[in-house]
Formats: structure tokens, C-alpha cells, sequence
């Protein structure tokens, strides 16, 4: 699948992150990463100085740190979304 670099694209990545455990943040920080995954508050911050598309490559690579279960997100459109994103591999 590509990845398309559009705001659609990033609110339907969004969508997966509202519809899982884990709550998606915007914050200003120095993360050297571009973000922080604070896991037993299930709690991700991107950095919102982001381009769109650093927040769309940094959304993918936590999506596939994080390896979420599509089944345990509940609209069948998002589990079949997050599967595809589970195969996809960015090439920079």
C-alpha cells in the first residue's frame, strides 16, 4: 500500500490511535526520536512541530513499534487499515 502524504491520510491514522488503548498527543518537546511512548500510560507524543509528513512516517514507524492487534480495534475499515499499514515498509 502507498503511503500518501495527504491530511486525510494522517486523520485516518489518527482515527487508528483514538479507536486503540493508546491516546495520541501533539506536545513541543526535545524527543531525539521525534516522539515518546510512555507505555504504561499508554500515551504517545509526536512532536507538533512536525511536517505533515514527518507526523504521517513517525505515525507509521510507532504503529509498527507499538505491533497493535487489528482486532482489537473496533471499526472493521481500521482493522483492515491498520493490517495494510503492518505490511507497508517506508523507503527514504
Amino acid at each position: 500500500m502507498p503511503v500518501r502524504y495527504t491530511k486525510a491520510y494522517l486523520d485516518k491514522l489518527e482515527s487508528v490511535f483514538a479507536s486503540s488503548a493508546y491516546h495520541l498527543r501533539y506536545e513541543k518537546g526535545s524527543f531525539k526520536s521525534g516522539y515518546c511512548i510512555l507505555n504504561e500510560n499508554k500515551i504517545v507524543i509526536v512532536n507538533k512541530y512536525y511536517t505533515l509528513e514527518g507526523k504521517i512516517n513517525t505515525l507509521l514507524d510507532i504503529l509498527k513499534e507499538l505491533d497493535l492487534d487489528p482486532a482489537s480495534v473496533s471499526d472493521k475499515k481500521l482493522q483492515a487499515f491498520l493490517s495494510e499499514i503492518k505490511q507497508t515498509v517506508l523507503k527514504l
